[in-house]
This record gives C-alpha cells, structure tokens and sequence, in this order.
C-alpha cells in the first residue's frame, strides 16, 4: 500500500512538471510568435519606403463641427506629391468656408503632415517598433475591411509629436498596415485638443496606402471632426524594383 502510494504521488509530481514545463514552452512560443510578428512588421514597412520613388495622390479634407457630420464648416482639396528622399508638397486644388478654420486647422495639418515626412524626421514617425513597444492584443486573428488580421497594442517609446498611443491592424499574410486608431500626442492647432485618430490603407498597386482619415478632438471651437479622403494614387517605382 505504501509503494503504490508512493508511485501515486511520484505519477502526480511527474504530471505536474510535465504542465510546467508545456506552460513554460506555450509561453516561450507566444513570445517568439510575437517577435517574428514585430520583425514583419518592420520588414513590411521598410519595403514600402525602399520601393516607392515616389506617388501623388489627390487628398480631401472636410471639418465639421458638434455632432453635424452632413455640412462641412471648412472644405479644401489638395494635391500632394511625396519624393522618396525630399518629403512632401501640396498643390491647392479647391477650398470653400470658414477662411479661419482653413488656416487654422487645415493649414495646420498640412504643414504638419509635410514636416513628418521630411527624410529626417520621417524615420522618427513611421510606425516600426524602433519607435513603439509592440504587443499583439490577441492571438485571434480578427477580419478587418475583408480581411484577416492582426491587432498590435503601440506605446510609443519616446514623447514625440509625431507618435500616438493605439492600435495597429496589419494583415495577416503579408504584415502590411490595414488600419491605425489612437490618441495623437499633440495637436495640430491651438483651437482643438489632442485628436482621437484613424486612419484605414488598401492595397494600391501592391503598397498599402491611406484611402480614409478620421480625427476628433475638443477644444476652443467644441468638438472638431476632420475627415479625409484619398482618391487617384499615382505611384512610381524606384529604379531597383
């Protein structure tokens, strides 16, 4: 009786550490499965930026106010036109309402938008995890426009204007960046707060690039709501690809 007792408690020790280690292993795993997903992400982004020589794509912007997101207060158009190595330009199109707002919002954006992309701060900007602690929220994958993906927690490393705290979508085959939601870290004009922002890619001639924007903030003017669209890419190549 006491030695099959024994060979009991020896059945459930050796069981239990069995657990112990599997646990240990399944963690191991979901840590590696983490940092190949984090080394894709990276990867995909700097594709991107290696490949793309240049694009232009028209860009509509439209501010509301309150809760009425039926009439613009503000509207403009522009042309944008991004060079691999010298950043952003725009070209006014069209532009209608409130000449403050204008100014004050739209303008800002846009210089802000064509300062993020000048080459040295745009490697501050992008989002790769030299600038973002990255965490994948769940091991589910979860569709997202259509398609299957993968939803990564960013917490920006640094306190830059140019960073956000949210969450990032990428595909799920490939890593390409489907869609950003967080809290920018600072605004863009002194008349609104920090804006709550999204912004949603598709896939243009294999790049994934913005077609959707979305920001929401409080301030001076109560709430501000900016949405863009974008329409008509254009992109070329570099030489090597």
């Amino acid at each position: 009786m006491i030695v099959c007792r024994q060979k009991c408690l020896l059945s459930k020790g050796l069981a239990a550490l069995l657990l112990l280690s599997l646990g240990s292993l399944a963690a191991c795993a979901q840590q590696l499965d983490l940092q190949s997903v984090i080394r894709q992400i990276d990867a995909s982004v700097q594709s991107r930026i290696d490949a793309i020589a240049m694009y232009s794509v028209n860009e509509h912007y439209a501010v509301f106010r309150g809760k009425d997101e039926t009439h613009p207060v503000a509207e403009m158009t522009v042309r944008a036109d991004y060079r691999n190595g010298t950043g952003k330009t725009y070209t006014p199109i069209s532009e209608s309402g409130s000449q403050m707002v204008r100014s004050q919002v739209l303008g800002r954006i846009l210089a802000s938008e064509k300062e993020m992309s000048l080459p040295a701060n745009r490697k501050q900007a992008i989002v790769t995890s030299a600038n973002y602690e990255m965490k994948l929220k769940s091991s589910e994958k979860q569709m997202m426009d259509g398609r299957e993906c993968y939803a990564i927690a960013l917490t920006p490393r640094r306190v830059s204007p140019y960073l956000f705290t949210g969450t990032l979508w990428v595909d799920a085959k490939d890593f390409s960046v489907v869609q950003l939601e967080g809290v920018a870290a600072k605004s863009h004009s002194f008349l609104t707060g920090p804006s709550q922002v999204l912004r949603q890619y598709a896939n243009v001639e294999g790049f994934p690039m913005a077609t959707h924007a979305r920001a929401v903030s409080d301030g001076i003017l109560g709430r501000t709501i900016v949405k863009i669209d974008y329409q008509g890419y254009q992109i070329q190549r570099g030489s090597g690809n």
